[in-house]
């Protein structure tokens, strides 16, 4: 089916729903460079238009890939639930715009209806929307998960603390993880990306987090973000995993290209809850995902890469994960260009994953070649905090010295925590205020108030 709108004396037609996605799309370079954005402003305008114009029904009828020769689009026609769609089924896009907007929508409104959207849908209403209509929208729609505490509560936002090291040192991991205990963070979870998919390596790195966590009673979860396939074999020799990592995209061709598919993750998911390692409980997969991922493996057939995108959520959402990770900026100014794309692709995320019902987070972060820098980061990093954002990163220093990229610090947490009002995960800060790192307002203490825990970390970790 073709669309058509008019502006002044010109008609532009849009072939069928995958062109008009894209061209309605917000500038980016990625889809510049995969030659599906518009021409010009005006186009753009006049892809709105007409997409504002079609109804949802549209999104069940008009696939954008195939559902025969594709594992996600079958995935998400057959979840679709027809009566959880009844309630928005008669709007349009732009209708469904202004539903969201609409004071009468609550979270309870926002929950009822997950499970009737499809991603296109939802990425076909965020192309309507300004920054400040994402945020209004996701600060509605809390996601809350639990492994062994509780991430996703209104007014709170966690930290993944991510401790990483360019040769897998056993010891300055573990610096690095006291470090950021000290400033608050780990309440997301303690996740590891190694520099070897060793097998040994892996698990000597699982084995010391789980250590340290039970030596200390720290309700948090760890992970080592290796492939599933490693995971599984961790599990299979004994190895103490918590929360199951993969990186995920939206088309069945961008996730063989990862190594998976859904028979996969699901192997892995039943592994990871076959532990029973939770104890307030059972979310247990970690997914991180990207925009641009499907065009960078030439497997996005002519979609937008946000759209691609916001499949991945529904991949993610099949599994019931306890974290989803946008690593916005991590891929590079081919698909983000500057800090104004990457900031509006982090809006577009948070949003589109929490509609979906899924816990969003965000990796805010930048490549040192993208026309970006830490001034565009504390931008997008205070947008997600007002908007409901389930976490974010911590790393020493912002700068990743494993990964080479600009992310966030502990003490960026700091700051978005006290200029909003955040608290960390309830059972998270008990533990921090029983350690003396806080108190029970949850402001850090002096580290002199701490010194015994330090010293037995020491200890623990055969420092003189």
């Amino acid at each position: 089916m073709s669309y058509t709108e008019t502006i002044g004396s010109r008609t532009y037609r849009f072939a069928d729903l995958k062109t008009l996605m894209a061209k309605a799309s917000p500038q980016r370079s990625g889809d510049q460079l995969a030659g599906v954005a518009a021409a010009s402003e005006e186009e753009r305008v006049a892809a709105k238009m007409a997409l504002a114009q079609v109804p949802l029904r549209t999104f069940l009828n008009e696939a954008l890939i195939p559902y025969e020769s594709d594992e996600v689009t079958r995935l998400v026609i057959d979840d679709h639930s027809p009566q959880a769609f009844t309630e928005i089924s008669h709007l349009t896009v732009g209708d469904f715009r202004n539903w969201l907007l609409s004071t009468s929508t609550d979270a309870d409104a926002l929950t009822r209806i997950a499970a009737g959207l499809t991603p296109e849908m939802v990425a076909a209403v965020s192309k309507l929307m300004r920054n400040q209509d994402l945020i209004a929208a996701a600060r509605k729609r809390p996601v809350i998960t639990r492994f062994r505490n509780t991430v996703g509560l209104p007014g709170h936002m966690s930290v993944r603390l991510q401790p990483n090291h360019p040769t897998d040192d056993v010891k300055g991991i573990a610096a690095s993880m006291l470090d950021g205990l000290m400033y608050g963070c780990g309440d997301a979870m303690i996740g590891i990306n190694p520099a070897s998919d060793n097998l040994a390596a892996i698990t000597r790195l699982l084995l010391m987090i789980d250590d340290f966590r039970q030596r200390y009673q720290v309700p948090t979860q760890s992970c080592v973000l290796t492939h599933v396939t490693n995971t599984i074999a961790a599990i299979e020799k004994g190895a103490p995993v918590d929360l199951v990592f993969q990186s995920i995209a939206g088309t069945e061709k961008a996730n063989a290209g990862f190594g998976i598919s859904l028979a996969l993750l699901q192997e892995a998911y039943e592994a990871g809850l076959s532990l029973k390692r939770g104890t307030v409980g059972s979310n247990l997969m970690y997914f991180e995902t990207g925009q641009g991922s499907a065009l960078s493996a030439d497997a996005h057939f002519g979609v937008d890469q946000q759209t691609c995108e916001v499949r991945a959520y529904a991949v993610a959402r099949k599994f019931n994960p306890f974290l989803v990770n946008t690593v916005v900026g991590f891929i590079g100014p081919e698909y983000l260009y500057d800090g104004k794309q990457i900031t509006r692709a982090g809006l577009e995320d948070h949003f589109c994953g929490k509609l979906l019902g899924v816990p969003m987070g965000c990796d805010i972060c930048y490549t040192n070649h993208a026309e970006a820098d830490q001034d565009d980061m504390d931008n997008l990093l205070t947008l997600l905090g007002v908007a409901g954002i389930n976490f974010i990163m911590g790393i020493p220093g912002a700068d990743d010295v494993m990964l080479n990229y600009q992310s966030t610090s502990f003490h960026d947490a700091l700051y978005v925590r006290d200029v909003l009002g955040l608290r960390r995960a309830p059972e998270f800060e008990e533990w921090l205020e029983s350690m003396q790192i806080t108190d029970a307002r949850g402001a850090l203490l002096s580290a002199s108030t701490h010194q015994p825990l330090l010293e037995g970390a020491r200890d623990w970790m055969g420092i003189a």
